[in-house]
């Protein structure tokens, strides 16, 4: 019942941050920091913890799970230069060179990003409740980013807004067919290990090199630095919660 729930939110984040993309920009840097937060918050709290545990139920040599963080965590840096995701950034500094095939390729690299954020959803969940819940939540945070992202990068790239509201639609349903996918598939305890370590690895480069520097490229404040603690604050006392 979570897992179906929690599906469905990553489709609404996803659509609203799209949304908000067309209509308004300036508080952006606030629901960033927020989303950082939030995703540190479940390396740290959840996922951690839970890697601990399996290590001592499983007695997997603790190096397995964190190879598999730094390889989330630098797979992840390697894809996202190669496939331009952060176009979008660097045309803020470097104007021109906008064709509206490159603005395609990145949505589309977004949304089997996104795909794979639903499947990180699912095999939480196999795990326990708990862990499912804290990594949809920081899934779910940072779909909002993953729509308004999308959007702008259309919207940069020359594509009409009619095509930039498909490929958010196209987004936004990925982490639901990635969240189904894995209906059709079970770990091991071993395997769920080697998984969770790469997933945190995969959330920590998202959360400290791809959104915290977004939230304070144009608008560095105080308010987005409380918002970011706000949001590590938020996991930790999910994260106590009983579920």
């Amino acid at each position: 019942m979570y897992v179906v729930l929690f599906a469905a939110l990553t489709f609404i984040s996803t659509m609203l941050g799209g949304l908000f993309a067309l209509r308004n920009r300036d508080r952006l840097h606030w629901i960033l920091g927020f989303t950082a937060g939030v995703l540190l918050g479940v390396v740290a709290f959840d996922l951690l913890p839970e890697i601990f545990k399996l290590i001592q139920s499983t007695g997997i040599d603790s190096v397995v799970p964190m190879v598999a963080l730094v390889a989330g965590f630098l797979i992840f840096h390697v894809v996202e230069k190669l496939t331009v995701i952060h176009s979008v950034h660097e045309d803020e500094y470097v104007p021109g060179h906008r064709h509206p095939n490159v603005g395609l390729v990145s949505a589309l690299a977004l949304a089997a990003h996104s795909f794979f954020d639903g499947v990180g959803i699912g095999l939480a969940f196999q795990v326990n409740p708990a862990v499912g819940v804290a990594v949809a939540l920081a899934v779910i945070s940072h779909d909002f980013a993953d729509g308004l992202n999308t959007v702008t990068l259309m919207l940069s790239h020359r594509n009409t807004p009619k095509r930039a509201l498909l490929l958010l639609a196209l987004d936004a349903i990925a982490p639901v067919l990635g969240v189904a996918s894995t209906l059709f598939f079970h770990l091991s305890s071993e395997q769920l290990l080697v998984y969770l370590g790469f997933f945190a690895g995969f959330l920590l480069y998202i959360g400290a090199s791809d959104i915290l520097p977004q939230a304070h490229a144009k608008h560095p404040s105080r308010v987005t630095m409380v918002l970011t603690f706000a949001g590590a604050l938020l996991i930790f006392l999910v994260t106590r919660a009983t579920f």
